[in-house]
């Protein structure tokens, strides 16, 4: 078990729930990728660079008042600098006021100490399936 790599993906939520982004971001390398799944919500899609990760970061947070936050259920390195987060999280909608959240599955590819592949999926079953895809099987230089 390389537990480094599940390190930088738990100290990243840890700066996450404490608000502080710019330590959360620093977990991440420059030419990072962050693919949010089909059914992720409205900020679905890919993201490519440390930049445009941090824009999709902020546009994700401003959606939600202070007391959204992740509780993680489930951390585990799958091998081959990847790891596997089963989280859920809620709070509260800024704008609704309405109560949010839900219990979604993560893909980390974390090399060299820093994180550059994050997958979001809609349930933990759906990131360990897709796991076994070759964008997620090797390291990023292999």
């Amino acid at each position: 078990m390389s537990q480094p790599d599940v390190d930088v993906v738990r100290e990243q939520f840890v700066a996450t729930n404490q608000r502080d982004f710019q330590k959360a971001m620093d977990f991440y390398a420059e030419d990072v990728i962050l693919v949010a799944s089909e059914g992720w919500g409205i900020t679905s899609g890919r993201y490519e660079g440390k930049p445009s990760v941090g824009e999709w970061f902020g546009d994700w947070f401003r959606q939600f008042a202070d007391d959204y936050s992740f509780d993680i259920i489930e951390l585990r390195d799958l091998g081959g600098g990847v790891v596997f987060l089963d989280a859920k999280h809620g709070g509260t909608g800024r704008t609704s006021g309405a109560a949010v959240g839900s219990h979604s599955g993560y893909l980390y590819r974390v090399a060299n100490g820093k994180i550059d592949r994050v997958g979001l999926f809609v349930t933990p079953e759906d990131a360990l399936e897709a796991a076994s895809l070759p964008e997620w099987s090797k390291a990023k230089n292999d």
